[in-house]
């Protein structure tokens, strides 16, 4: 219960409709405040009567006997302003301000209606003229019609009254009174330019009904009380002037003769006219709201407004309006008005604009033929209209022609002129325009779009002045609006509108992100690339690949189809800054598209040449090498080619391969230098006894490695690496230095009993009879006997210097680091810095037998084999004086045990 209780006192227009903070305008005894509907976002102005003002006029009478009059006052006051908005419900008309919204009562008290979007009344357009004049012209003062746009900007409201404008307006106010004198039956009663509204397309509308009534010889029944003439020619001082009959305006019909009809509001029609030309643009007449002085004024030929003294006009008036309409209006004579029919006929209307104007009013109920021809002959004619009748009255009245597909390209074009001329286009464009253009091309989802040729037509006027849509609208607006209907193009069967779809590729790349770019437009270019059968397609599709890759976007003149082979002259235009597809797009997407072309038409391979130019830029050198010089080749070798087409993709081949080619070099040097650092730095790490034998300068031969691999039990005496004792070498002397080296494997003097009770019996590690070898002696010579019986293993070494019997062997200092060789003598300098020890010894038995003695080429191979073994090291041994005595049977060939 309360909660309806509480519906019913809320405002429906305050609950649906938002308003704005403060009022745009100031119309008689309403405020004006912009509005729109919350479920639609309908722009509408809201009406706003305020009881109060009533209150604050009568406040000096405030005696306490009139308080039951004032109320009666207000009372009457009140229904007259619902009267006013009940009959702009009832009365639908062009020229009649259109209701949006029923009056209704506000929680302050006062009343409020909504309406069609209204800028301004006629009067404050005049009193905003009188401050421009003032100021020193139309740009000496800004315009106080501010309104804030779908942005929150605040920008000023063109408002113009010229010539054109004048008759416009004119014409609409007399077509207005035709409707209410002839259909609707009623006399306005007070038409002054507080009751004439010019709403957001420049029309000019009939408002301010509060004294409508029937005329006083109308036979028809009405539920409008007639006019108490009595009644509203008295002035209350109580009550606001505007809520009262402005007699400025007022015919003498009504003062003088107490006589009301149709013609009375002609009068009042022409005074209108001498306002909008005098200056300041007020009603010759000074009445003050005084009946006594009315009469006054009209009793006099001189006081009241005649042709003889220029009607009171303070500035000439058009000789139009002198000879042929004035008179006919401003007249004391009722029956020598004319009616507002004939008013519209009239010399004042005369005119190439002003019949273009009612002719595209009345355009709808044209047959096509005249539709056709009136938009062609419309271009001619454009550019002497103002710009605010172009904006708010052409402008949109040509976009309600859309609707007629059998005109739509006309329409298109005429709207695309106004745009250009307009400096507000970029506006215009966005409110007005871009809605039409996706309601007429885009289809619903879901719905097919069938094949319309009228349908195409526009569109290709659509395509035609892409340039202007993407400098008329913002990225996101394109996006939204303009990029389905370029998709629509892309898609269509018809080959121009595919071709002009393509070739608006440089407006889309200015316009759209790079992502849009990538998964929205290239798909499609793509699509229609690889599926026409057209060459002419081929063409423009492989211009769209160039331009999609950063080149430049050229445009082909029409100097033939562009399919005979020959070099077409391109025009180009600004090149694109930067690659619009990325390097992955480029080498994974565009270059198989190329590849799969089957056609050898030298202007498609031409084409293809420009592309794969602007592949060179993106590509990796490999990717190069490996898919598009190939390609290249190819397409160079094509039968219909001439010479110098041939020799351009020559040059792009060796430009190509020599980018290749110089990146290759880098590469190699760079990986040769990093390299030779890197084997540098392992050699010296390998080279280095402390990283090989460990740290704290200790010798591999220090652990228990023998031990390991002999098997032998855990003892205190320490054996090196290959199974010699390492003993300390003190500091030789310098005698001792002199004496000559002996290798390793030399027989210390020990008999060979001792030997092989210390060693043990040993196995041949080689795993082949001795009786193969020959006998080794220690003599210079080389022997030939385990050569030729080894050449797999030892062909390749390097001979060896025997052994002196007075020279000491060479041995490992485990004392200190093995980099330093200690030399024995002079002859010893000239020795290789290395030795190879003998390998370990075996406790396994095995046959023994004579053979000759290794020669002392075999040995040194075998050093050299060691050597490699230990990974290219150098090993550096100290030499020590042992005695050297000679071994026989098989101890002299225990080092290759």
């Amino acid at each position: 219960m309360f909660t309806s209780a509480l519906k019913s006192l809320s405002s429906n227009i305050s609950a649906n409709y938002t308003i704005s903070s403060s009022p745009t305008s100031t119309c008689g005894a309403w405020k004006v405040y912009d509005g729109k509907k919350k479920s639609t976002g309908r722009a509408v102005s809201i009406f706003v009567f305020e009881r109060k003002s009533l209150d604050a006029q009568a406040g000096g009478f405030g005696a306490r006997s009139s308080s039951s009059s004032m109320r009666k006052v207000h009372e009457e006051v009140i229904a007259r302003v619902k009267k006013e908005s009940n009959l702009l419900a009832r009365l639908r008309h062009p020229s009649i301000l259109e209701l949006a919204e029923p009056i209704e009562d506000t929680r302050s008290g006062g009343l409020m209606f909504a309406t069609e979007p209204v800028t301004a009344s006629l009067a404050g357009l005049l009193i905003e003229k009188d401050d421009q004049e003032k100021a020193g012209g139309v740009a000496g003062r800004p315009s106080r019609f501010v309104v804030k746009d779908d942005n929150g900007e605040l920008r000023r409201r063109e408002l113009e009254i010229d010539e054109l404008e004048i008759q416009k307006g004119l014409l609409q106010v007399a077509q207005g009174l035709e409707f209410l004198h002839e259909s609707a039956g009623l006399v306005h009663g007070n038409l002054t330019p507080d009751a004439i509204y010019i709403n957001a397309k420049s029309d000019w509308k009939i408002a301010g009904l509060a004294f409508a009534a029937p005329p006083d010889t109308s036979d028809t029944l009405s539920n409008i009380h007639p006019m108490s003439l009595s009644e509203v020619l008295y002035h209350d001082p109580r009550l606001p002037r505007a809520l009262q009959l402005d007699m400025d305006y007022t015919s003498p019909d009504f003062v003088m003769d107490s006589n009301v009809s149709s013609a009375a509001d002609m009068f009042s029609l022409g005074l209108v006219m001498l306002a909008l030309y005098n200056s300041p643009h007020t009603s010759p007449l000074k009445t003050n709201s005084n009946i006594s002085t009315f009469k006054k004024l009209f009793s006099s030929s001189s006081s009241a407004p005649s042709a003889t003294n220029n009607y009171l006009s303070s500035r000439p008036l058009p000789k139009d309006l002198l000879n042929g309409v004035l008179p006919r209006l401003i007249t004391r004579r009722p029956g020598q008005r004319m009616t507002a029919r004939e008013f519209q006929q009239s010399q004042f209307f005369d005119n190439i604009l002003v019949s273009s104007i009612r002719f595209l009013d009345s355009l709808p109920a044209k047959t096509p033929n005249e539709k056709s021809q009136f938009m062609r002959g419309l271009p001619k004619i454009l550019d002497q209209f103002p710009r605010a009748v172009l904006e708010k009255k052409i402008l949109p009245a040509l976009l309600e022609e859309m609707k007629d597909r059998e005109i739509l390209f006309l329409v298109l074009q005429n709207a695309f002129k106004i745009v250009k001329s307009l400096p507000s286009g970029r506006r215009a464009f966005a409110e007005k325009v871009i809605p039409k253009l996706r309601e007429t091309f885009t289809a619903p989802k879901g719905t097919a779009n069938e094949r319309d040729s009228a349908k195409e037509a526009g569109l290709v006027v659509v395509l035609e002045n892409i340039e202007l849509i993407g400098e008329s609208c913002s990225g996101k607006e394109f996006k939204e609006n303009i990029l389905p209907i370029l998709q629509l193009g892309l898609e269509s069967h018809t080959h121009s509108i595919v071709d002009k779809s393509l070739g608006c590729l440089p407006t889309i790349m200015a316009v759209l992100d790079f992502s849009t770019i990538k998964h929205e437009v290239f798909p499609i270019v793509a699509a229609v690339f690889s599926k026409t059968s057209s060459l002419g397609i081929k063409i423009r599709g492989l211009q769209a690949f160039v331009i999609l890759c950063g080149g430049s976007s050229v445009s082909r003149e029409v100097l033939g189809d562009g399919l005979d082979g020959a070099v077409q002259p391109l025009k180009s235009t600004k090149p694109s800054n930067n690659a619009v597809l990325d390097k992955y797009t480029v080498q994974e997407k565009i270059v198989p598209l190329l590849k799969a072309m089957k056609t050898k038409e030298p202007a498609v391979i031409m084409a293809a040449l420009a592309v794969f130019k602007q592949v060179g830029k993106l590509a990796d050198t490999e990717f190069l090498a490996m898919e598009c010089l190939p390609i290249l080749w190819g397409f160079s070798l094509g039968p219909l080619l001439d010479l110098e087409q041939f020799q351009e993709y020559m040059a792009l081949i060796k430009s190509l391969s020599a980018r290749i080619e110089n990146e290759q070099i880098r590469k190699l040097r760079e990986l040769s230098s990093s390299s030779s650092a890197t084997r540098s730095n392992d050699l010296m790490n390998v080279a280095s006894t402390d990283a090989f034998f460990g740290n704290d300068g200790k010798d591999v031969g220090e652990s228990d490695f023998e031990r390991l691999v002999l098997g032998r039990g855990a003892g205190n005496n320490t054996s090196g690496m290959f199974g010699d004792e390492l003993r300390s070498q003190p500091q030789q002397s310098q005698a001792s230095r002199a004496a000559p080296p002996v290798f390793s494997w030399s027989t210390p003097a020990t008999t060979s009993a001792q030997h092989n009770a210390n060693k043990g019996p040993t196995m041949n590690s080689m795993g082949a009879s001795l009786n193969d070898f020959a006998a080794l002696k220690p003599t210079p010579p080389p022997s030939a006997g385990l050569g030729n019986s080894m050449t797999n293993g030892f062909s390749a070494m390097a001979p060896m210097q025997p052994l002196n019997k007075q020279s000491s062997p060479w041995s490992m200092n485990p004392s200190g680091p093995m980099s330093q060789p200690v030399p024995t003598s002079a002859h010893s300098q000239t020795q290789p810095s290395f030795f190879i020890p003998p390998p370990p010894k075996s406790t396994l038995p095995f046959p023994q037998s004579s053979n000759a003695a290794l020669s002392a080429q075999n040995q040194s191979t075998t050093q050299n084999q060691y050597q490699q073994g230990l990974g290219g090291s150098r090993l550096q041994m100290h030499g020590a004086n042992q005695p050297v005595q000679k071994k026989t049977g098989l101890d002299a060939y225990e080092s290759l045990l």
